[in-house]
């Protein structure tokens, strides 16, 4: 055998080995192509599953905070030596909320012992006003939501000028005391 005759016969060997290296990679692991499939499948429906279930029982609360006013708590500190009634008022500047449904708000007191009463009021740019009255306040944090609809004054909801939280002195019994507001939003 001449050089020529050994190189070919070698190439013969080496193309013939590698044309079955590839046959078997390319066809290679029908059964773990399978095992993935057989397994894969199961596994994303039951994670689809889950995801789903998780945000849909969390999703109700989530879904209906759609606008928040005041997401820190703002503080109402009355004295009523002086004074006949403390508010805290946040300016609306003339936000249309007719595609709302209800006003939540967490609200807390200090003294555990003095039955005290909020009056929450909104004010449209017309000059309409309508209050309803939170009576007794809790002394741990305590969420509240009220819809829109109670405050049967407001004929036009386009057009909201002020929303206020007071502590009036007939409301109390003790003259001095703290009530906390926090997490003001507005819900559809």
């Amino acid at each position: 055998m001449d050089k020529k005759d050994i190189y070919e016969h070698l190439a013969k060997i080496y193309l013939d080995a590698s044309s079955k290296k590839v046959k078997k990679t390319r066809g290679g692991h029908p059964k773990l192509f399978k095992n993935i499939l057989l397994i894969g499948i199961p596994v994303s429906i039951f994670l689809s599953i889950s995801l789903f279930t998780l945000f849909s029982k969390s999703r109700p609360f989530n879904s209906q905070i759609t606008l928040v006013l005041l997401p820190d708590a703002a503080k109402i500190n009355f004295n009523f030596d002086p004074a006949k009634k403390e508010t805290y008022s946040l300016d609306l500047k003339k936000l249309n909320l007719s595609r709302f449904r209800a006003l939540g708000f967490s609200v807390k007191k200090t003294n555990y012992q003095d039955p005290i009463s909020l009056r929450i009021e909104f004010i449209n740019s017309f000059k309409e006003k309508s209050e309803v009255y939170l009576k007794t306040l809790p002394p741990k944090w305590q969420d509240f939501k009220i819809a829109l609809s109670e405050f049967k004054k407001i004929s036009d909801w386009s057009e909201i000028t002020n929303l206020t939280f007071t502590v009036e002195e007939w409301n109390v019994r003790q003259k001095k005391g703290v009530v906390y507001i926090d997490n003001v939003r507005l819900l559809k």
